[in-house]
Formats: structure tokens, sequence, C-alpha cells
């Protein structure tokens, strides 16, 4: 019996997307996420040698981010996609077979090759996807749902590793972030690609990376979505390695920490649901979007109480929201050869400015209060609000006869 026209469609669509849901899960559910700063610390590693790690970690993003984005739109994204997570696997699993400097500094290297690898090819697999299904406008529901997924996982391989590191040490947890990596890859195996290319194997990955920073230079609508990207996903991102010290300077209980740390991320897993109602709010109801979230953020951090923290996890909410409707924003406006590129100079952007922040936070927190420094950063927020809304502004003037 022939389906339906109409339920073709809808099946792909749930097909596909419980795809990506369960990708995200397993590419996140890391156990070793919480613990390796303790294993390169129990193995020996002086505070030099773990900052090294991690430096030479966000190196190789930050070299690897554009060109392998170009490389996506070169070559089979799912194929990108596949490789990722064993490369992760590989080097979680030298972590714990043969613990040592060099051992941990070539995992964090492949860790940022595959990582680098499904960065922009993810979100320019799913977009295209969608597209072809005539769905192109549940991408912002289905990645704020994929961003809901990935921070369940998080959350659930905290709450797990400490048991698994009581019943088997690290070789346990190092096993079980090694088993994630290689189900991530056997669900990446299962996604659908249908994106055309010409039959003499299109454009080289080279090509593919100047003509999507040309497109980027020649396009204003394109540039200014780039921007808000880092605009909005940066320093966030940055501040929340620094919300365990926000909480504790609440002088509640070192006990007590986690606990509120999970309100946090519960709060920003919740608003990564609503990305589908919040796709109407236009450009000026998101302005409205982050100059709230960052009132909130100033207002929570200088309160110093652990209702104050729960402002912080709804600001970091309404960040994440921003966030990905800046996303959207930019599929909507690149074209479907040079996607996974321009979605990688986005990415790029934000570890620059990431980076950024880390040391505008170190240089202010040696004078200052954690609770202040998470409220002067806020500023920037507003100053994204406010150039938002003279863009909507503009906008309207232009539109008008």
């Amino acid at each position: 019996m022939t389906l339906p026209p109409a339920r073709v469609p809808a099946t792909g669509v749930r097909r596909l997307t419980a795809t990506l849901y369960g990708y995200s899960f397993l590419d996140d559910f890391v156990l070793l996420y919480p613990v390796y700063a303790l294993l390169f610390a129990d193995t020996g590693m002086s505070l030099w040698q773990i900052s090294s790690l991690f430096a030479l970690w966000s190196i190789t993003a930050v070299v690897l981010e554009v060109p392998s984005g170009a490389l996506a739109d070169a070559v089979s994204r799912r194929l990108l996609l596949w490789v990722g997570p064993l490369l992760n696997a590989a080097g979680f699993a030298l972590w714990v077979i043969v613990p040592s400097y060099w051992a941990f500094a070539l995992g964090f290297i492949l860790w940022g090759v595959g990582g680098a690898l499904c960065s922009g090819s993810f979100e320019a697999l799913a977009y295209d996807e969608l597209d072809r299904l005539g769905a192109a406008d549940r991408y912002a529901r289905v990645m704020g749902r994929v961003r809901a997924a990935r921070l369940a996982a998080t959350m659930a391989s905290i709450g797990l590793a400490g048991p698994v590191v009581a019943l088997g040490g690290y070789p346990a947890v190092g096993a079980g972030s090694v088993l994630a990596c290689l189900l991530a890859a056997a669900v990446a195996s299962r996604l659908p690609e249908h994106r055309t290319r010409p039959e003499n194997g299109g454009d080289g990955w080279a090509t593919t990376l100047r003509t999507g920073l040309a497109e980027a230079r020649g396009s204003r609508a394109v540039r200014g979505a780039l921007l808000l990207v880092p605009a909005v996903a940066a320093v966030w991102g940055a501040l929340d390695e620094y919300t365990p010290l926000l909480v504790r300077d609440t002088g509640v209980a070192e006990a007590t920490v986690p606990y509120l740390i999970l309100l946090v991320w519960t709060l920003v897993t919740a608003a990564s649901l609503l990305t589908g109602p919040a796709e109407r709010l236009g450009t000026t109801g998101m302005a409205w979007l982050i100059a709230a979230a960052a009132l909130a953020l100033a207002v929570g951090a200088a309160a110093r109480t652990p209702a104050g923290i729960a402002l912080v996890g709804l600001a970091f909410g309404g960040f994440q929201l921003a966030e990905v409707l800046a996303d959207v924003r930019l599929q909507h406006r690149i074209d479907e050869a040079r996607r996974a590129t321009l979605t990688s100079v986005a990415s790029l952007g934000t570890e620059l400015v990431t980076v950024g922040t880390f040391g505008a936070y170190a240089l202010l927190g040696t004078r200052l209060a954690h609770s202040t420094v998470f409220a002067v950063l806020a500023v920037p927020y507003l100053m994204t609000a406010l150039l938002l809304t003279r863009a909507a502004r503009a906008g309207a003037a232009t539109a008008r006869p």
C-alpha cells in the first residue's frame, strides 16, 4: 500500500530528527568530562602541564575550524560526522591505556580534530535535510532540542561519573566514554544525506573556502548574521566556566554548589526547548530577549544569593535561546554549497571571542569579586541588543514606501 504523500515527509522528518537527537546525546555523553582534570593531576601532571593541554586543545580547534568546514562542503558531511567520534574515542582510549603527558596531548589533538570535523557539518546536514523534506521552518525547534539533548547528556555524565569511578576507576569511565563515541559514530552512519554535488566531484576544499569567505565579504546580511553568532554565544559560554566560583561566593556549603550548578543547567535545558515559539520574535524581539537576559545576569550575579544564581540560570537560558536563533538566522541566509564553511567561520569567531573573554575575566578578576565581573560582562549583551534594535529600525525604514 502506498502511503499518502503528506505522510512521507512527516515520516522522514521524524526519522531524521530522532537520529540527530540520538547522535547529539551520545556525542556529549562522555563520562570523562567531569573527571579528566583529576586524571591528569593524579597522573602527576603539574598545573602548568594541565594548562598547556587545554591550550593545545583550543589551538587545534581554532586552527582547524574553518578548513574543516570547507572540507565538509567539498566531501560528505555524514562521513565527517562518522569519523569525528572515532577520533574522540581513540583519544580517550589513549588517556586511560597509556596515561602520560604526550598521550594526553595526542588525545586532545584527536579530540580537537574530531570536534572540528563535526562543527559546521552537523548544522549544515541538519538544515539541508530538513529543507529537502520541506521542513526548513522546523530547524530552530530541532536545534533547540539538539542543544537540550546535549545538555541532558552532559548532566547525565556528571551524575554517573562518580559512581563509575568508584566501581572501576579511570579505566571504567574511559571505557564508557569510548563506548559512547563508538555508538555516536554508528548513529551517524544512519543519517541521511541527499546533497547533490557535480559529477566531477565539485570544487576542492580550498576553492570552497575562498568562495565561502567571498560570500561573507560580499553580502551585508550574511556578514551581520556571522557576527551575531559570536556576539551572543561567546561571553556566556566563557562565564559558564566560572559559575562554580560565583556560586561558592554566595556562602553556601561546598556540598550545595553542584546542586545550584545543576539548577542553572536545568534552566538552560528548558530554554532550549522553547526555540520553536521563540523563532517568531523577529529582530526586535530578539533584542529584547538579549537585553532581559543581560539584566538578569547582572542582577542575579550582584545579589550573591542562591536566588540570584537562579536568575543567572535564567539569563544563561535566554542567551542559549538567542544563540540558537542566531544560528537559524545564519542558516537562512547562506547558500547550501557553502553552508558548513560559513557555519565554521561563525564558530571560529565564537572561539576567538571566548578566548578574549577568558583574558578579560582574568584581568578584571584580579581586582574585582566574581559577582562584579559577571555584572560587568553583561554590558556587551546590552550593546548587542542596542545594535539589533537599530538594525531593526533601519530595516523598517528601508521597507517603507
